[in-house]
């Protein structure tokens, strides 16, 4: 497929030929709970319905998890100096990278019937439980549930097949796939407050004004 550049005044489109990760952040810099994953990633359906896996990841101010996040930046940066002189030693014996490559060039599993039936049966309720949740909240999932998403899991199947060196994917790699797309694309489908509150579309829109008014009225940054 192709992917489109738009950085420091260059402006092309690349083939890309490998998976692609992307990291961004919200429009307004911090995610609002207030507003959809639609809202805060500011991207059309039609571009996140191609992410096999969609993670929001917030930055909540806790101290024990603060205080972990900066352990571990100030190790990796501790640990620096000695890993790059190791690092044309070890080369060589790169076991991981060596592993990667044997699962690439020599496992090419493939779905099982009953793995298959899994899949599909799982499919489908969770097409029906997005159908449902739109007839009762009157708008559709910020991230639509598509048969983008269903190749997604069979992906995601067949890579958990790979890493064990099987031949076919069963249905524990399938479950596994499952339980990976729930919390991540699933739950961010899900998230906004007015799926939590089950709010109605008038009190969702009177917030929104007041939310609108607020800002008006205080500066940037403030509190």
């Amino acid at each position: 497929q192709t992917i489109s550049i738009a950085k420091a005044g260059i402006t092309t489109v690349l083939n890309s030929r490998t998976s692609v990760l992307a990291a961004a952040n919200p429009p307004s810099g911090r995610y609002d709970d207030l507003k959809t994953a639609q809202d805060n990633i500011d991207l059309q359906t039609t571009i996140l319905s191609r992410f096999d896996l969609i993670f929001i990841v917030k930055d909540i101010r806790q101290y024990a998890q603060d205080q972990r996040i900066a352990s571990h930046i100030i190790k990796v940066h501790a640990s620096g100096a000695t890993n790059s002189k190791t690092n044309e030693a070890g080369e060589g014996e790169n076991w991981l990278k060596r592993y990667i490559e044997y699962c690439r060039a020599y496992c090419q599993p493939r779905l099982s019937e009953q793995a298959s039936e899994m899949l599909k049966l799982k499919y489908v309720e969770i097409r029906q439980k997005m159908r449902q949740q739109a007839h009762e909240t009157g708008k559709a999932s910020a991230i639509p549930i598509t048969v983008r998403q269903l190749e997604a899991i069979i992906r995601l199947s067949e890579s958990l097949a790979k890493m064990r060196l099987s031949s076919i994917a069963t249905e524990e790699h399938v479950k596994e796939a499952f339980n990976l797309f729930d919390v991540s694309t699933m739950d961010a489908a899900r998230s906004g407050i007015n799926e939590h509150l089950n709010l109605t579309p008038e009190i969702a829109n009177e917030i929104k004004q007041a939310e609108t008014q607020i800002k008006r009225r205080m500066g940037i940054g403030s509190h």
